[in-house]
């Protein structure tokens, strides 16, 4: 195992440290727990090739993509190379908080995802201990010097698309501690973390799935010559009011 002091200039070099195993298991617990219910033909994964976090997806096509080598199709995550409506699923853990322009990347996802296509990501909580470490100063190194965003914030940009959330949850809910014995004597603060302290997971995730308005009816337009001429005749009186025939 590294040193856990040594500064990580990469993500993927963080989750081989202890404290990026802690935040790695949980990663893949739920990814591999969701991707599994999604169905489709092709799913993507942004970043971090080195983590195969579609393995459990039951879709035939699935690759990776990003500026980093090691993936399937190398690309500017601002700008995906992709059929608009091609893909049913598109994972992005930890995409947005090292972006230079988010927003763009969510565009861009929305653009190449079908109607009720999945866009499943993962974040650091700013609202957390880890928030409040990367708060204090310590924004050295990976993956404190990432710009944390808000839950409800990435809620609004997704709802300004379209996006419909169906899922997420928190998790890492014991502090940033550098060693694994620190973390296990924090165990307790994990299991308790979902009932107490649910919105204060160091780490969250959301599934959001793209709509598409439904279709609105069209009423035809109607021939009001050719509908005098199908209706059944009335018989009326001279001023306009229909007879009324009496039996006597």
């Amino acid at each position: 195992m590294p040193n856990s002091k040594v500064i990580s200039n990469s993500l993927s070099e963080w989750f081989a440290t202890e404290q990026g195993g802690y935040v790695l298991r949980r990663e893949r617990e739920y990814f591999d727990r969701t991707v599994a219910d999604i169905f489709g033909y092709n799913a993507l994964q942004l970043g971090l090739p080195e983590q195969n976090f579609l393995a459990n997806s039951r879709m035939p096509l699935r690759f990776t993509a990003g500026n980093q080598p090691g993936n399937a199709v190398r690309l500017v995550c601002g700008e995906l190379p992709f059929a608009s409506a091609s893909l049913d699923l598109v994972l992005m853990p930890h995409v947005l908080e090292f972006a230079q322009n988010p927003h763009q990347i969510i565009r861009e996802a929305e653009r190449v995802l079908m109607p009720e296509g999945s866009l499943i990501l993962s974040g650091f909580n700013p609202f957390s201990l880890w928030g409040m470490h990367r708060a204090l100063g310590r924004k050295q190194g990976i993956p404190w010097s990432g710009r944390f965003i808000a839950l409800p914030r990435l809620k609004d940009w997704l709802a300004l698309l379209g996006f419909e959330v169906a899922g997420g949850r928190f998790a890492a809910y014991a502090p940033p501690f550098r060693q694994q014995k620190w973390l296990e004597r924090a165990s307790f603060m994990e299991r308790a973390g979902d009932r107490w302290w649910a919105v204060s997971g160091g780490l969250y995730f959301l599934h959001a799935i793209k709509r598409v308005p439904g279709m609105r009816l069209i009423k035809p337009k109607w021939n009001e010559g050719l509908v005098r001429k199908l209706l059944p005749a009335t018989p009326k009186l001279n001023n306009g009011v229909q007879k009324v025939e009496r039996d006597e």
